[in-house]
């Protein structure tokens, strides 16, 4: 009930204010039920800084991907045979019998693409801005954690189909294993469950793709916590404890249109070229005693490939692979510069941006035949790679 303490007001307008104070004791009463207090805690009332730009929408389109990689990745398993024999002919049985069993296939193996392009445009941006800094450094750890599952996953889930670059690729990255000095061998006969890659390789493959999904949510998870427990940086490179807004309906409307040009992009990739993102090898069913004429990855490890092949020694081309992945864990005790965000130090922000089109140079090598004049520019590429983390990081403006 309201009391009418002025006289002089109508009764219709009393009326529609005690509605207005139901509704909105309704909602607070809603909003204290343990699941819708988590969203609302986090998605509509959650305090943003009022500076974030659209940079700052990858890590929800990250979110999107992975859940769309799960519920794919779960219906594809329904119908597929994990066995050497069955594998292939399992693939195009969902391409050719289930229902929309085409569209399941497509979206889950473009979405592998655009997932990892979602995280490397969010990894570029934190490098950016610097939201590698403390406190962030637990956040960028996990960060990093979710990249090298993704890789694990992503390779695993290559090898499936079974076909040609399938087999060859697993047969290739697999052998790497046993340039490890003393247990290499070992390790790498654990990898196959065997001497080389076969059945028991493809069933183990075919059970950690399935379970790594769900690591990587547990640790996105916990990620999402981390970013919350220290909020978010900013384009500024400032303290975030002020000048904060609600994050609905500012920063979700963003993170909508965002998403809705991914989607847009992503489904004209899935209707009309989806094979444009894989290899055409890959549609011949793999035979261990024909050698593709070259055998490459899919395209998001590239520049890692191109770096493992710039160095003639198999071990020391393996240790550089490694550190290529390894130096994102120290990058917030190698960067010691005062500014955080590149937005205020311009002869930094250059070698960014050289920095950029190296991956790119790199990614471009990776999928060259292993000759001159590529291995010499690979070499050259490789060592900007590293120059770039161990000294321009570290160039004040």
């Amino acid at each position: 009930s309201v009391k009418n303490t002025n006289p002089l007001l109508p009764k219709k307008y009393l009326v529609e204010r005690a509605k207005k104070s139901f509704l909105v004791m309704r909602r607070l009463s809603l909003l204290k039920q343990p699941l819708l207090s988590v969203v609302n805690d986090h998605l509509i009332d959650y305090p943003t800084p009022s500076n974030l730009s659209y940079w700052w929408g990858f890590g929800s389109l990250a979110g999107i991907c992975l859940i769309v990689q799960i519920l794919t990745g779960i219906f594809l398993a329904m119908h597929y045979t994990p066995h050497v024999d069955l594998a292939f002919v399992s693939v195009e049985h969902i391409m050719r019998d289930v229902n929309n069993g085409w569209l399941l296939r497509y979206t889950h193996a473009n979405g592998a693409s655009f997932f990892f392009i979602v995280v490397y445009a969010h990894i570029a941006r934190n490098l950016y801005f610097g939201s590698y800094y403390k406190p962030r450094v637990l956040l960028w750890y996990t960060g990093i954690i979710i990249f090298v599952l993704m890789m694990a996953t992503a390779f695993m889930g290559y090898v499936l189909p079974w076909g040609q670059m399938s087999f060859w690729g697993a047969t290739v990255i697999t052998n790497l294993f046993s340039a490890i000095p003393y247990a290499g061998e070992s390790l790498a006969q654990w990898l196959w469950g065997g001497y080389s890659v076969n059945n028991a390789t493809l069933n183990r493959f075919f059970s950690l793709h399935y379970l790594l999904p769900f690591l990587i949510s547990g640790v996105a998870i916990a990620h999402l916590s981390l970013l919350h427990f220290n909020s978010s940086n900013n384009p500024l490179g400032s303290s975030s404890t002020m000048d904060k807004i609600a994050m609905y309906p500012f920063f979700i409307v963003k993170d909508i249109f965002s998403l809705l040009l991914v989607i847009s992009v992503f489904s004209i990739f899935v209707c009309f070229p989806p094979n444009y993102l894989g290899h055409p090898d890959n549609y011949i069913e793999a035979n261990a005693m024909v050698t593709p004429t070259h055998i490459v990855p899919e395209w998001y490890f590239l520049p890692f490939y191109a770096i493992l092949r710039a160095i003639p020694d198999k071990l020391l081309g393996v240790l550089a692979m490694g550190a290529a992945i390894a130096i994102l864990f120290i990058v917030p005790f190698i960067c010691r510069s005062e500014l955080r965000s590149m937005k205020f130090r311009y002869i930094a922000r250059v070698f960014f941006w050289l920095f950029f089109a190296d991956v790119f140079l790199l990614g471009y090598l990776g999928g060259q035949v292993a000759e001159e004049p590529y291995i010499t520019i690979s070499q050259i590429a490789s060592t900007y790679y590293f120059l770039h983390f161990f000294v321009f990081m570290n160039v004040a403006y």
